[in-house]
């Protein structure tokens, strides 16, 4: 298999674990670099019986993968083209990523620093696990500050995990979340101190990885199983049909993203506060 000619993220194999390292500075923006490459290597992977976990992580000071670009907003046909080389599908170009991450058959696991917004977030909850670091992670579903609803699985993603009325919570105020809270909630596995996420999540892949392949397919199969073995995909087309309530936008919905477009929006600065940054543009 090979895993060279990534210019937003880097991937690394040993003994049966496959790092990808997202680095597109200076956000991970899900954008049109940035999608397609996920989306090749998550094709690749999952034919490489090699690999038995996959970790996503981030090389970027501050963010795990801030979200999909903004410049959808006012862009729909742009946010289609993403779907370019997804084939036939009934899913947009962000649920077909985050359906193609929870469908591999390796053991997939978020390790998360920094914020992680919107479709950010809907990669981290494809994985199988998620962990974080404490005080320097936080996470969100941003999209009702910017006039729409999450549409990459954030809807049908986040309800098992949290329950409906925190998942109407985090859709609807599109607050930000610290890592604490969300293990709570159990929107994440575990939160730990920065200085002991690398060896935690070494630990948990090298384990998960000593399992042979029909180990960890029947674990997977079988835990589905008790969770009603949910068709994921026929769930996204409820998503779908919801989002396009409110997207492509209203003409007041793309005038305001427009503005806070031209006003520095995704820059590092105001991508810090984006709740407020978005907020001073309603």
């Amino acid at each position: 298999m090979s895993y060279d000619g990534f210019t937003a993220s880097t991937v690394k194999i040993s003994s049966g674990i496959a790092e990808v390292t997202l680095d597109h500075p200076p956000l991970n923006l899900l954008d049109a670099v940035l999608v397609p490459e996920l989306k090749r290597f998550v094709r690749t992977v999952a034919d490489d019986t090699d690999v038995q976990v996959v970790v996503f992580q981030s090389a970027v000071p501050d963010f795990f993968a801030a979200h999909v670009d903004a410049g959808y907003m006012v862009d729909a046909t742009g946010f289609a083209q993403l779907g370019a080389d997804d084939g036939p599908t009934d899913l947009n170009p962000v649920q077909h990523l985050t359906h193609a991450i929870r469908s591999l058959p390796q053991v997939t696991i978020a390790k998360l620093r920094g914020r992680l917004r919107g479709g950010g977030n809907e990669i981290a909850m494809a994985c199988d696990l998620r962990y974080a670091a404490a005080g320097t992670t936080w996470l969100s579903q941003i999209e009702s500050r910017m006039g729409i609803i999450p549409g990459g699985g954030g809807t049908q993603l986040l309800p098992p995990l949290v329950g409906r009325a925190r998942a109407l919570e985090v859709i609807l105020t599109g607050d930000l979340i610290d890592a604490v809270t969300a293990e709570q909630w159990g929107w994440i596995n575990r939160a730990v101190p920065d200085d002991e996420l690398d060896d935690l999540v070494s630990g948990i892949a090298t384990r998960i990885a000593g399992r042979s392949g029909n180990q960890i397919a029947a674990a997977k199969a079988a835990v589905s199983a008790a969770l009603g073995n949910v068709d994921l995909a026929q769930q996204y087309q409820a998503e779908s049909a919801a989002l396009g309530l409110v997207y492509p936008a209203p003409p007041a919905v793309v005038d305001r993203m427009a503005r806070a477009l031209d006003g520095g929006l995704q820059t590092p600065e105001q991508e810090r506060d984006l709740e407020h940054s978005l907020d001073a543009y309603a």
